[in-house]
């Protein structure tokens, strides 16, 4: 697999093409760009032109945006969120000053906008709900995760935990925090020794491996993306739990046997919302009478398209879904919803810290791939923080049984206490 992928078109040449730099700025143009980005929110904005002029003065202390090509300012006017992505990546718009900062203001902005359309966004969104079948499922896996295990090492924790982790307290690294998350989601499972566990989109099998490993359970993994599997088969022989912690290269729509656990950290988000009652289906023919399940997923406050820019450049299918459209995969089977939690302040915290490893790794990712890919990617993890500090994403930890299951805890309080008992080295 070449590893020098770009993530959309053009190059960092494309600023310098020819006639980008030719004739001033013209008036008109100085105010439609002025306007757009005032329009959400941008009072104190410095807009620079690609001729030197000003078409905003911007406020003292402000931020500056620097447009260094006509073609970037158009492509912003057409499609401001393909255009922001694509002028960015190629280094012809270049944002001065603090990134996920200049992004949540701008997020804060939109968010306004869309409150006083939010019918009529919701009915267009209905209307075009993505719906990922088996070979585009595979398609879409395959854009995002199989770029290269070496590529995610840099700057994932040890474990590769692709997914929001959870910080027991203000100074815990990324490591103690994916640890936590793991532990966090174990003991909202109440997992013994001896259990059966179905989990459906493993990543590279970090939470697999820690239930068999320190829960003593055994675990039915599906994944489809190729390089997540191999590694996740590679590390189960090494710590010798390949008999508990079994890795199939296998859509979870294909999934068979019949389990105490379900679980599912950072798949939903790629299953599409026309799928969740085949997702249902699979927790009702798997689960046990006395089964219990878990969704950890990224989610909406209302039902709302992926961003364009992050779902044509970085996730291709993806859709994270509000809690109305959750229930759609418990409610036609009649599974009773135990706990809601949301933890979307953790992932903006893991956001970050992926993003300050991977800046100590630029140049290795610039390397691998090429500058493009760096600052698209740079953009992805910005705008991810700044999503989930403004409550544009959430994360939601949703867990689940049959309805007549009675075998409920009267309090929360075993979600948050471990017992030693049952962490199980095995």
């Amino acid at each position: 697999m070449s590893m020098h992928r770009h993530v959309g078109p053009g190059s960092m040449s494309e600023m310098d093409g020819a006639g980008e730099h030719a004739g001033r700025a013209l008036a008109i143009e100085r105010r439609l760009i002025s306007r757009l980005l005032r329009a959400i929110g941008f009072g104190d904005l410095r807009i620079v032109l690609w001729d030197g002029q000003e078409a905003a003065p911007g406020e003292p202390g402000g931020r500056t945006v620097c447009f260094r090509n006509r073609r970037a300012m158009y492509r912003l006017l057409m499609n401001p969120s393909i255009g922001f992505g694509d002028g960015y990546s190629t280094g012809a718009i270049e944002v001065d000053g603090d990134l996920v900062a200049f992004i949540e203001h701008s997020y804060r902005g939109m968010n306004a906008a869309r409150r006083r359309a939010l019918p009529r966004l919701m009915a267009a969104f209905a209307r075009r709900a993505p719906h990922n079948t088996l070979e585009g499922s595979k398609q879409h896996i395959h854009s995002h995760y199989d770029l290269g295990n070496a590529f995610y090492k840099l700057w994932l924790d040890e474990r590769m935990l692709y997914t929001c982790a959870y910080y027991p307290t203000e100074d815990a690294t990324l490591e103690e925090a994916q640890l936590a998350k793991m532990d966090h989601v174990c003991r909202k499972l109440r997992l013994k020794p001896g259990m059966t566990v179905l989990e459906t989109g493993c990543g590279w099998g970090g939470l697999a491996l820690h239930m068999a490993r320190h829960y003593g359970v055994t675990v039915k993994a599906y994944n489809i993306s190729h390089e997540q599997i191999v590694h996740a088969q590679q590390q189960a022989m090494k710590l010798a739990l390949h008999e508990r912690a079994q890795f199939i290269e296998d859509d979870y729509r294909n999934a068979e046997g019949e389990f105490d656990r379900f679980v599912s950290v950072g798949m939903l988000e790629h299953v599409g919302v026309g799928n969740y009652p085949a997702l249902g289906a699979v927790i009702d023919r798997t689960l046990k009478p006395d089964g219990v399940g878990l969704i950890h997923t990224i989610g909406r406050n209302y039902p709302r398209a992926m961003d364009k820019w992050i779902e044509k450049r970085i996730f291709p299918g993806a859709c994270p879904p509000s809690l109305k459209q959750m229930m759609d995969i418990l409610e036609p089977y009649e599974l009773s919803v135990l706990d809601v939690e949301n933890i979307r302040l953790h992932y903006a915290r893991t956001c970050r810290d992926w993003l300050n490893r991977f800046e100590n790794h630029r140049d290795r990712i610039a390397e691998m791939f090429d500058e493009h890919f760096v600052r698209a990617w740079r953009l992805y993890l910005c705008g991810s923080i700044a999503a989930f500090n403004t409550g544009s994403l959430q994360l939601f930890q949703m867990v689940f049984n049959r309805q007549p299951n009675n075998a409920i805890p009267l309090t929360r309080q075993y979600m948050y206490e471990r017992a030693e008992a049952e962490y199980a080295q095995v």
